[in-house]
């Protein structure tokens, strides 16, 4: 969601549009990894937690595992609970020019501290334009939980989570900030980890879930927002604020359905809260409500078929709006996000995934400038190769991610041209202007 000020806001000129469009995509469809740390404490293959051997979906096992708090071991003695990934890419805009970078490095603390007691942290360093490198705190989610219940003669699970980022610890995996896979664009909800002064990263909180009958999961907690000092301490710029939060609610339901051959879910998720954004302006109210249906074929692990959609809609209630001659804005509006996902793979080696984003809102030409619809269209392809990471590689606890990847703009400012409405004689951008092609290799060991 935009930082309203006083006036219109319009991006100053096209390469740092084009750039943050680009970062907007990468962090809204980077894939969660399969954690070493976690393959060498379990004893389990990569491939056993995640359909592809490295993320981003999990299966039905490794959904069990993030449920019991990350626990869950071999028996065998005490694993560091550590590991790393190094991630290199060749990026080619449509407009502009090509790079190629060691984007990213990570250090993961992830796994088991007792038998109650478990976590997941990611301190992520981000290569910057100017050569250096940006060290900052990723995702977090530490866990309590209570193991082998029972209620009604049927097994019970009960636990607590303390995380960074709403949704992330959701064990199904289809919301947008555990599947890092959520519409870029100029407005969003604050459900959209893509979105401009998105929760997160720059929130704490914690919830209490229960997962009933290997059936029926369900989650209510609460976030509050972290100073603008904090997230500056924790390497986040004070741009992406996301305000001051109050009274914030955080629900989520879902039925998940274990046909070991298959996997079905349905959830829905709500979060509310009141926003004062800067933190001095007067206080918005928002409110998201959204479902996810997701669908795995498992089969005998040979052909994999992963499909999911997520739907989110948002309303605001603003309590204040600019002020700009000859133009009213809305006090109340609305923000969209779809993303429909399809994901093939074979022999947890070699996939293909598809995905469609849009992200849609009520017009405002006050907050979002001339034409005043914030709709965005986009889509992602991927095809990549993990060749590590199974049982029958030689090695089950490392992994390698070999990938291309394809982002297409076909809607922007809701036009497929013109998109920044440039004068009569002045150059112009379309929405194609903002593809983008990506060549990619990660390690995590």
């Amino acid at each position: 969601m935009l930082s309203f000020h006083p006036r219109p806001t319009r991006p100053r000129g096209l390469a740092s549009l084009c750039a943050l469009l680009v970062l907007l995509l990468l962090a809204a469809s980077s894939p969660v990894q399969a954690t070493a740390a976690f393959a060498r404490q379990t004893g389990s293959a990569c491939a056993d937690c995640h359909a592809a051997a490295y993320g981003p979906a999990l299966t039905p096992y490794g959904m069990r595992f993030k449920i019991n708090g990350f626990t869950e071991t071999d028996g065998e003695g005490t694993k560091l609970p550590l590991a790393a990934q190094v991630l290199a890419q060749y990026s080619r805009p449509a407009r502009g020019a090509s790079t190629t970078n060691l984007t990213e490095a990570d250090l993961y603390v992830a796994g088991r501290l007792t038998d109650h007691v478990g976590g997941f942290v990611k301190v992520e360093a981000d290569h910057q334009g100017d050569g250096g490198y940006a060290t900052k705190l990723s995702n977090l989610d530490l866990r309590y939980v209570a193991h082998d219940l029972k209620l009604g003669g049927r097994d019970l699970v009960l636990g607590v989570s303390v995380n960074n980022n709403p949704g992330f610890d959701d064990p199904v995996g289809a919301l947008p900030a555990p599947a890092y896979l959520g519409p870029p664009g100029v407005s969003g909800t604050l459900l959209n980890p893509s979105s401009p002064g998105s929760l997160a990263h720059r929130v704490v909180g914690a919830g209490v879930y229960g997962f009933y009958d290997a059936l029926w999961y369900a989650e209510a907690g609460s976030y509050r927002s972290l100073s603008a000092s904090r997230q500056d301490d924790l390497g986040y710029p004070l741009s992406g604020d996301p305000g001051k939060l109050s009274g914030t609610g955080y629900l989520r339901l879902a039925w998940m359905k274990d046909l070991k051959r298959q996997f079905f879910s349905a959830g829905v998720v709500a979060l509310t809260t009141r926003r004062q954004r800067p933190r001095s302006a007067p206080t918005d109210d928002i409110t998201d409500l959204g479902y996810d249906l997701s669908w795995q074929y498992l089969g005998n692990r040979e052909h994999i078929v992963q499909l999911s959609y997520v739907d989110i809609l948002e309303r605001r209630h603003y309590g204040s709006a600019p002020l700009v001659p000859g133009l009213l804005a809305p006090s109340h509006a609305t923000a969209h996000d779809q993303v429909l996902a399809a994901t093939y793979t074979f022999r947890q080696s070699y996939g293909i995934s598809a995905s469609h984003l849009m992200s849609t809102g009520s017009r405002d030409p006050v907050r979002y400038g001339p034409p005043g619809d914030p709709a965005t269209t986009s889509n992602r392809i991927s095809l990549y190769w993990t060749p590590f990471g199974k049982d029958d590689s030689w090695t089950s606890v490392a992994n390698l991610k070999l990938a291309a990847s394809w982002s297409r703009f076909t809607r922007f400012n809701g036009r497929r041209s013109n998109v920044f409405g440039a004068p009569p004689g002045a150059p112009a951008t379309d929405a194609s202007d903002l593809d983008a092609f990506f060549v990619s290799a990660s390690v995590m060991f």
